[in-house]
Formats: C-alpha cells, sequence, structure tokens
C-alpha cells in the first residue's frame, strides 16, 4: 500500500539533487569560455563589477558546466566553402614528373632524351627524342599505374597514358579523379575541423554538403574574417631544391623550374625545382621551439617515408641550398651542412613567438590539399541570438505556465504534485545538458517546450486510470496502486517510440535537426523519471501524512 523502500526514496532523492546541483551553474553566472589561447571571454551586457559579482556567487571548486549555445542563439560566423579540387589533380602530375623522369632513364638507348614540356593544368606532357622508341616509353610509363583505391574505381588504374605526335602525355583517369575528389573533401573537412579545434573554440558545425563544398558554422567567432583567418590558410609546406637566386621576380625560370619571392626579405625571389623532394603530408609533427640563437623557431619530424627522402637528399647535396616553401613563400633556404638522417630539423626565419607557435598549429593540423572558395559569408551577431533567445524563453514560459494551470485545474491536488514533478523535469534536463557540454540552439529550444507539453503525459495517464480505479469502489490507497501499475507499460511503450524517433534524428540528422533531437531525447528520459518516480513518490509521503478517507482526482 503505497509502500517504497528506503533505498529507492534515497536513489530518486539523490538523482534529483545530482541534476538540480549540475543545473544551478546555468542560473548563478551568464557564461565563462576558455577560448584562443586561454583567454576568457564572457557573454553578457554587465559592466565588470556585475560580472565579478556573478562569477563570485558560484564557488570555483564545484562542477560549473554550461549549456553551450549554438550559432542562432550566440552569434558567430557562418562560411560555405567550395574546395578546388582541379589543383589537387595538377599537384598530383607534377609530382610525377620526377618519377617518369627516372624511370624513363634506363630506356634511353631506344627513348633518346627525355624532356619535360610546357601543358595544360590537367595534363604532364613529356617529349622524347626518338619517336621510334614510344612503344616502349609508353609501355614503361604505364607500368607506372597503381590500381585505384575506391570502390566504385575497383579494376581501374590511376594513370591514362598515351602517345601525341612525339610527346608522352599523361593524364588522371575518370575512376582516380572521383576517388582524388571524395578523399581531397574527407581531407579538407578532417583538417578544417583541426584546426577550428586548435584554437579553443567550441561546438562548430563542419559537415560536407554535395560533392565539393562544406559547411562551416562556428559560434562565437566574431566576424567571417576571423574564421576566414583560421581556415583559410592552405599551409602548404614544400622542401624544393634551389636553382638559383635574384631580385628579378620576371626571370625565366625553365621548364620544371617556378620563381618564389622570399617571405623576410623583399625584393629577393628564389628559383626553385618545381618538384618537392618532402612535402607536408609527410610531417607527422610540429613543435615551437627556439634556436640557438634564441629566436622563435618551429621543430619538425617527419614520417618513416619523408625522413628516408629527406635523409638521402642531404647525404648527396652537402652545401647545396635548400628551400622551405610555405604557401608559395620561401620562409628560409639553409644550406644542407650535413646529412641528416633521423627525419627532424628545424624551421628558423624571422618570427615573432606568437608566429611560431601558429606556422606549428597549421603545420601540425596538416596542409590544407587544395584551395578554398568562399561561396556564402554570414555573420550572425550576438543580438540577433539574443532576440531568438527571448522569444523561446518566452514561448517557454507560456508554455510551462498553461500547463501547470491546465493540471492544477483538472487534477487538483494531484495536478499540483504533477506540477512539481515537472520544474523538476527541467531541472534535470538543464543539468543532462550540462553534464554532456551539450549545444543548444533554437530547435533545441522547441524540443525543451514541446517536452514542457509531453511531460505531463505520463501523469494524465495514470491519473486517469486512478479515477477509473476510484469508480469501482476501490480504497484509495489501492486506486493509486493500481492506477500506477497499469499505467506503466503504457507510458513505457508510448516514449519508448517516441524516443527511438529521436535517436533515429539525432543519428542521421544534422545542425538543427540533432539539437531538436537532443533536447527531445533528454527530455523523455527526465520526463518519465519524474511522471513515474517523482510524482509517486510525493503522493506517498503526502498519503501517509494525511492518511485521506477519500481523495478527488
Amino acid at each position: 500500500m503505497l509502500q517504497i523502500d528506503l533505498w529507492k526514496r534515497v536513489v530518486i532523492w539523490g538523482l534529483v539533487a545530482l541534476g538540480v546541483f549540475f543545473a544551478l551553474p546555468n542560473a548563478f553566472y551568464t557564461r565563462v569560455e576558455m577560448h584562443n589561447d586561454a583567454v576568457k571571454t564572457i557573454e553578457t551586457q554587465g559592466t565588470t563589477a556585475e560580472l565579478a559579482a556573478q562569477e563570485a556567487q558560484w564557488p570555483s571548486f564545484l562542477p560549473s558546466g554550461l549549456v553551450n549555445l549554438g550559432l542562432d542563439l550566440r552569434g558567430g560566423a557562418h562560411l560555405l566553402a567550395e574546395v578546388k579540387v582541379a589543383d589537387v589533380y595538377a599537384a598530383r602530375l607534377e609530382a610525377l614528373w620526377p618519377e617518369v623522369r627516372d624511370a624513363l632513364r634506363p630506356e634511353r638507348d631506344a627513348v633518346g632524351t627525355v624532356r619535360l614540356q610546357p601543358s595544360e593544368a590537367m595534363e604532364l606532357r613529356v617529349r622524347i627524342s626518338r619517336p621510334e622508341g614510344m612503344a616502349r616509353a609508353l609501355e614503361v610509363v604505364r607500368g607506372l599505374a597503381q590500381p585505384v583505391v575506391s570502390l566504385t574505381g575497383a579494376g581501374s588504374t590511376d594513370l591514362e597514358v598515351n602517345g601525341v605526335e612525339g610527346d608522352i602525355v599523361i593524364t588522371l583517369s575518370e575512376a582516380e579523379r572521383q576517388a582524388t575528389d571524395e578523399r581531397t573533401l574527407r581531407q579538407s573537412l578532417e583538417i578544417i575541423r583541426r584546426r577550428i579545434d586548435a584554437v579553443g573554440t567550441r561546438e562548430p558545425t563542419i559537415q560536407r554538403q554535395g560533392t565539393s563544398r562544406i559547411l562551416i558554422q562556428v559560434p562565437g567567432i566574431g566576424s567571417t574574417a576571423e574564421l576566414k583567418a583560421i581556415i583559410g590558410t592552405t599551409a602548404q609546406l614544400t622542401f624544393q631544391p634551389v636553382v638559383g637566386r635574384g631580385s628579378d621576380a620576371q626571370a625565366v625560370a625553365g621548364v620544371g623550374n617556378e620563381i618564389l619571392p622570399a617571405s623576410d626579405e623583399e625584393g629577393l625571389y628564389y628559383t626553385l625545382e618545381q618538384a618537392p623532394v618532402v612535402t607536408g603530408e609527410e610531417l607527422v609533427d610540429a613543435q615551437p621551439a627556439f634556436d640557438q640563437n634564441g629566436r622563435p623557431a618551429v621543430n619538425f619530424r617527419f614520417n618513416p617515408s619523408g625522413a628516408r627522402k629527406f635523409g638521402d637528399y642531404t647525404a648527396n647535396n652537402i652545401g647545396s641550398p635548400f628551400a622551405i616553401v610555405l604557401d608559395g613563400e620561401v620562409i628560409s633556404a639553409p644550406v644542407i651542412q650535413s646529412h641528416i638522417p633521423g627525419g627532424s630539423g628545424i624551421i628558423t626565419g624571422n618570427f615573432s613567438v606568437e608566429e611560431s607557435t601558429n606556422l606549428a598549429v597549421l603545420l601540425r593540423a596538416g596542409a590544407l590539399p587544395a584551395g578554398l572558395d568562399f561561396l556564402e559569408e554570414r555573420t550572425i551577431g550576438p543580438e540577433l541570438g539574443q532576440d531568438s533567445i527571448d522569444a523561446g524563453r518566452v514561448a517557454t514560459v507560456v508554455a510551462f505556465g498553461a500547463v501547470l494551470l491546465f493540471m492544477f485545474l483538472t487534477y487538483g491536488l494531484f495536478g499540483l504534485f504533477a506540477n512539481i514533478a515537472l520544474v523538476i523535469n527541467i531541472a534535470l534536463l538543464f543539468g543532462l545538458l550540462s553534464m554532456i557540454g551539450a549545444t543548444l540552439t533554437l530547435p533545441g529550444i522547441a524540443g525543451i517546450v514541446l517536452t514542457v507539453g509531453m511531460a505531463v503525459d505520463a501523469n494524465v495517464l495514470i491519473f486517469e486510470r486512478i479515477r477509473e480505479e476510484l469508480r469501482t469502489a476501490r480504497g484509495p490507497a489501492r486506486a493509486i496502486e493500481l492506477g500506477y501499475e497499469k499505467a506503466q507499460s503504457a507510458i513505457v511503450d508510448a516514449n519508448l517510440t517516441t524516443i527511438i524517433t529521436a535517436i533515429i534524428l539525432f543519428a542521421m540528422g544534422s545542425g538543427p535537426v540533432r539539437g531538436f533531437a537532443l533536447t527531445l531525447g533528454l527530455g523523455i528520459i527526465t520526463s518519465v523519471f519524474t511522471a513515474i518516480f517523482v510524482t509517486r513518490l510525493l503522493i506517498a509521503m503526502w498519503f501517509r501524512r494525511t492518511r485521506p478517507a477519500t481523495i478527488e482526482v
């Protein structure tokens, strides 16, 4: 007869206290968050004194997790970028020239001399001096082709090799282009995510759109220019042999060479071989450091493949300059003093400490495989976010008040118990959101409003069952017991289907859909808990204290 074991009471009230405890920081101070090298930024319109007072209200040694606000509530930057995949094709073919040259060198008796020819960006054109050896040349170059690594390109090779007017023309196959597009977009997504995470930004939205576009939304960023500065730098690091240096940017570089400016000395230009010895893709680590003179620098380390190529080149070119190129500028061109077998080195230049740290972050995150074209830029100000918060707050308060009034007028004292459970339910929901560091968006607020409406459904089922049992002339205690027992299966079934829907929405949706699914799913869990356990405990405590002969529901 409404007997609830002591341990069950302790567990129920313990869970309620824990949820309220984790939800409290959201009410005591606005928001303190670490951003950009542990700089504290506080989102509020109050004065400094008011901020200090707000922080002081909540002890620092207690949990201070807050519900993160999404872009639509907090403001931030929105970018839609298109990845220039054609750049990857050109870079791939350009890097293929040394392999073609080395493969044809042993066949010189048959094919003659081998020269790189100017060509379109989407092909590599090589001329041999003996056209009669074209068949052998094509056979050798086709031997460099590799199987395409993709499901759609199974059985295909990555290169198409043809002979055209005494030239060997090499292009990427269609299957390889499709596989390259997929790899490039995936790599760009991952690198953008690393770069944004590296500066401490929380809960960004970075997702693919279509075959070559990426949507980037970052709450808390003041402008799209700031966001582009973080992700827009390609950080293409290469190590290239130096052919010469001078002050004429318009000098003839020669086939297979290029002229690049020095980053730290205006008017100085280097002529370099276009094909790099090692690239930043083979870099596994980069850390800010200081050189032997105490100047800021960056230590780097290659993977085994890069270390082997780097070591072989330094061993064979002692005394020759070696350019370190970042994003089309020579940042350093040291002379190789000795063999460097370990694959480690140091990049020096006229860096500040901040510049060396940022360079290390970019290199560690990896190079963007291709440039980005920003098709859409939008900044959402905090004022718009505040308007959304205010509208959501009004909607929640109106829904909350209407439900409280309805339950009290319909079920009297039992409706009051349901209302208390509803307040606890909202506190538990915010406690869960704070514990997991969830992001609250405008659709998430809609999920909370829906939760408020659905939270009392279980209590309505229970109270109607109790009314039915009272009509059969059962005593009040027995009617309450049977009401909870008979309604429980219906409550579980109804809410189970809803939570399955929320899980599917969260797993397969993105952005706003996931925000709605998260608050709805957590709201269902807290609603069932408060309806079945909290209201029952409240009614049991009231019944044991008053022992009424009759009850009205």
